[in-house]
């Protein structure tokens, strides 16, 4: 009959390990390094090191401050409404607010190039394109929705 085999590991330091990579880290990574010790200067040049020291300083008065404001009605009201707001943020399709934000644009420098405003009759010729009878009826989609969602 074999005889098994003695296997016994070697024992494992994670200390070692451990130093073994920080030695090797400023050759490995030194870019990053670099990188980190410009950020690390800039924020200190700006203040914005002190600024984070202060809030870390105060947090106990700052997070103070939040509960207080935030257990009031207005602060409760308010915390529904910000999470209301991004869940239709969340909702809307990037492309189309990237439209909108162009015709937005768009349309801003246009009125400014307007001398006079427009006649009545020069507004309703603008309604009767394609384009607009689609906004008139997105327009008129989201008013009818916010005329059900007032009633009581």
């Amino acid at each position: 009959m074999a005889d098994p085999l003695v296997f016994k590991p070697l024992p494992v330091d994670p200390k070692t390990e451990l130093q073994r990579r920080l030695d090797a880290a400023p050759i490995e990574h030194a870019e990053a390094l670099l990188v980190a010790w410009d950020v690390l200067q800039a924020a200190h040049d700006q203040g914005l090191l002190d600024a984070l020291h202060g809030l870390i300083g105060a947090k106990d008065a700052i997070t103070g401050k939040i509960a207080e404001y935030a257990k009031q009605p207005e602060g409760i009201t308010g915390i529904r409404n910000l999470l209301a707001a991004a869940k239709i943020v969340t909702a809307l399709d990037p492309e189309v607010l990237d439209q909108l934000s162009k015709v937005i644009v768009s349309a801003s420098e246009e009125h400014r190039r307007e001398e006079e405003p427009p006649s009545l009759w020069q507004i309703a010729r603008r309604t009767t394109s394609e384009d607009s009878r689609r906004g008139l009826s997105f327009v008129t989609m989201l008013l009818a929705g916010l005329g059900r969602s007032m009633k009581r």
